[in-house]
């Protein structure tokens, strides 16, 4: 087993005094790739946003709102990714005249992204999935060995959401990602974690694991989705 980076036992996570997922226990080994799923409101962000802060320096985030600056074009929401690297003066320059290197580097890797030639659009006038993509590219710049994402595969179909999966797994050693497609979840990643109404109800590799399983995850999939609601009260 490979060295763990992260281990919860027992704590209650959430926001401020405000507890979300009592009494959690989990363990992140490094070079796993963890499927997140659970129903909206389950927990998914505030559990993302738990293993940001204990891993600090090591994680790229990809927010699920994206976190961009729609009036900025693509170049500099992607270089945003490494903004505490350079100083104020330098971040500001940036804006006015973009750094060769950081030029190109970020030009290579928006055309793996699908984003060739939109590097001076400004987000605002970007499709949903361009801006998945941008934040993405932003994430993937950071050069940092963990990635956390909440749904950034969310916007794209998946034949898209495979390719940026991949991406994202040639840059990083280990990743935790939200997502709904179970499918992909089984197909793609190592182990799940699955939550319900706040607690961890999941933690498995997915080798042991079949949609049925996935499928308890979500209150509707209990009833069975073709039965009237009233159908019993008409017999």
């Amino acid at each position: 087993m490979a060295p763990a980076l992260l281990s919860l036992a027992g704590e209650d996570v959430g926001h401020g005094n405000r507890v979300i997922l009592p009494r959690l226990s989990l363990t992140l080994h490094a070079g796993e790739r963890v499927a997140l799923l659970g129903q909206s409101g389950a927990g998914k962000s505030t559990l993302l946003a738990a293993l940001r802060r204990r891993l600090a320096g090591e994680v790229a985030w990809c927010p699920q709102s994206h976190g961009l600056v729609p009036q900025l074009a693509v170049y500099h929401n992607v270089y945003m990714g490494r903004l505490e690297r350079h100083s104020a003066l330098a971040n500001l320059w940036n804006l006015v005249r973009p750094e060769r290197r950081a030029w190109t580097e970020i030009g290579q890797l928006c055309a793996e992204l699908g984003l060739d030639g939109l590097l001076k659009r400004p987000v605002a006038r970007l499709s949903g999935g361009q801006r998945q993509r941008v934040a993405i590219a932003r994430a993937l710049y950071q050069q940092r060995r963990v990635f956390l994402g909440d749904e950034p595969v969310a916007s794209v179909d998946p034949h898209q959401a495979l390719r940026l999966l991949a991406l994202i797994d040639a840059r990083h050693a280990t990743s935790v990602v939200a997502l709904h497609q179970r499918e992909l979840a089984l197909s793609h990643f190592d182990r799940v974690w699955g939550l319900r109404e706040g607690r961890l109800v999941l933690d498995a590799t997915t080798d042991t694991l079949t949609l049925a399983d996935l499928d308890r995850l979500y209150p509707d999939a209990d009833v069975p989705p073709d039965k009237p609601a009233d159908e019993d009260a008409h017999g």
